[in-house]
């Protein structure tokens, strides 16, 4: 791997292809037609991004964790993997959970409080969200020993920001993942805040010099470059399939909106810091390249901005058309057998319930 401070770039933020010896080779199959397809991700993720939102503050969602500036590095990553590779993620890789396949609507049950869950893990090579920060880079490194045992040939990656590094499992995790040879990526989305604190308070050295330390080689990437974070996490997980162990990547990116929509930025973060990397947006970056390329008009344009507004009415109707589940319903799926525990619990609950008007058992 690289020396862990300099960033890889493969595009700029004006839109020009530049090579890297390292990393240019692992896109040389990207050609128009992807390219294409990379821009239509990140535009139609950017507009689910922004419809949630909207349902949150219409009060059709509990809570809902912006990803706006991020699309890149969600993207990117995830277009790089394989489809038997499997996904641990935090609770903002919306992009990832696009890419990977799931149907919009199903990203926000969890989010509505209507489901215990979302998807069905097993069939999109994905988790449900982690909401305690950091667990969920244990969770990919212990399967990716699982990996390694039975002699496979996938991978496992784990989603974190910079402020998961500041927790002990990050670093647990890349202990066990070190020692093992785990074929697993860590995928830090350094968006520079943890909430409210900024990155550098945290660390005083880019974060991916936290890798080395444990035996993980480490590279930093634009995060808001789809293209140079796709080469850099191929390159990984061609590393892990190798049989050579960990990676931890860096994507240097920006949270352009709050942490979470219970959040005010404008309580913590300067005006001129958003504005600064307004011009880095992700989304601009490959309009810019496929104009210089000549891979897009205004037709082309009018397409793809259709088929996101698409995505994004069929995200509302299915939140708004969610059967809400039966109270009682909580206890039919804590255990594949019956349990007395349960049993009494439940018998518990439904007195509860016997003593309330106008609601459903």
């Amino acid at each position: 791997m690289l020396d862990s401070d300099e960033v890889v770039q493969l595009v700029t933020e004006n839109g020009e292809r530049q090579d890297h010896p390292d990393f240019s080779p692992c896109v040389q199959d990207i050609g128009v037609a992807e390219l294409r397809a990379l821009y239509e991700d990140l535009v139609i993720v950017r507009r689910i991004d922004a419809e949630a939102t909207a349902l949150q503050r219409q009060g059709e969602l509990g809570l809902w964790p912006p990803l706006l500036g991020q699309e890149a590095a969600q993207v990117g990553s995830a277009r790089a993997l394989h489809a038997d590779d499997f996904v641990f993620s935090s609770y903002r890789e919306h992009g990832v959970a696009y890419c990977r396949g799931i149907d919009p609507a199903e990203l926000l049950r969890f989010w509505r409080g209507s489901t215990f869950s979302g998807w069905d893990p097993i069939r999109y090579r994905m988790n449900t969200p982690a909401i305690i920060v950091g667990a969920q880079a244990l969770h990919a490194t212990g399967y990716a020993m699982g990996i390694h045992f039975d002699g496979s040939d996938n991978a496992s990656i784990t989603y974190f920001g910079d402020g998961a590094t500041s927790q002990g499992d990050i670093s647990e995790a890349m202990v066990f993942a070190a020692s093992f040879a785990a074929p697993v990526v860590f995928f830090c989305q350094n968006n520079q805040w943890a909430i409210s604190e900024p990155v550098h308070l945290q660390t005083r050295t880019p974060l991916s010099h936290r890798g080395p330390g444990f035996g993980v080689p480490a590279v930093r990437v634009d995060g808001n470059d789809v293209l140079a974070v796709l080469a850099v996490t191929r390159a990984a997980l061609e590393r892990a399939r190798r049989g050579d162990g960990p990676t931890l990547i860096e994507a240097v990116t920006y949270r352009m909106g709050p942490h979470t929509t219970s959040d005010d930025p404008t309580k913590y973060r300067d005006a001129s810091a958003d504005e600064a990397w307004r011009h880095k947006d992700p989304i601009d970056r490959m309009h810019k390249l496929l104009d210089r390329i000549g891979a897009t008009d205004d037709e082309h344009q009018a397409v793809v901005q259709r088929r996101a507004d698409d995505i994004a009415a069929a995200l509302r109707r299915g939140c708004l058309e969610t059967v809400e589940p039966s109270p009682m319903s909580m206890f039919d799926n804590v255990y594949a057998d019956q349990h007395p525990l349960i049993d009494e619990e439940r018998a518990t609950f439904r007195r509860y319930l016997d003593t309330l008007e106008g609601v459903d058992r």
